[in-house]
């Protein structure tokens, strides 16, 4: 309230500056009554010079905006590899047991059950032989240091502005400004 009325007073002031330095300003001749003044200077209206006006700031917000920085990160890691056994069907075992069964079964039986007995052994130990030579197989596992690397995304915020909140006679408005203008906020 207090401004207004300060606003008021000074808008006052100045009209009545003005308009009385427009009088003082007019020619004599015109006063006199001769109309043969045409060169004569007619009263110019005086600016009214002002000065920069403030707004009264209610509230300042920072207005922030997140930002990525990417940057890589790397480190030695051991890495696992399995080779497979090379004798994967296992064939030699089987063909060992094979052999050997046979030859065993040929041993036990005479006549027709000698080569029934010696068929049998071979299947028998064949098949013995395939599972001996499984259960034994082991994969083959070595172990390497490897350099490996990975992009990672770091975030943080920055300020990029503020909404700022004043009162300029009377009426409340909101502005976004490159910095915080403190108390008061000088108007354009």
């Amino acid at each position: 309230m207090k401004k207004l009325l300060s606003y008021v007073l000074i808008t006052g002031t100045t009209i009545v500056l003005v308009v009385g330095l427009g009088g003082c300003n007019r020619d004599a001749t015109a006063d006199v009554g001769t109309a043969g003044a045409s060169s004569a200077a007619t009263p110019a209206a005086v600016p009214v010079i002002r000065g920069p006006e403030y707004g009264d700031v209610l509230s300042t917000t920072p207005v922030h905006k997140t930002v990525e920085h990417p940057r890589q990160v790397c480190q030695d890691v051991v890495v696992n590899h399995t080779e497979p056994p090379k004798d994967q069907h296992d064939i030699a075992g089987t063909a060992i047991g094979a052999v050997a069964g046979g030859l065993l079964g040929h041993m036990v039986g005479h006549g027709k059950g000698q080569t029934v007995a010696t068929v049998v052994g071979a299947v028998g130990g064949g098949y013995a032989g395939n599972r001996i030579e499984a259960a034994h197989q082991q994969a083959q596992v070595t172990s390497t240091v490897e350099h490996q690397c990975n992009t990672v995304n770091e975030t943080s915020s920055e300020i990029v502005g503020y909404d700022v909140k004043y009162v300029y006679n009377g009426v409340t408005h909101v502005t976004r400004m490159d910095h915080d203008p403190g108390s008061h906020i000088r108007l354009q």
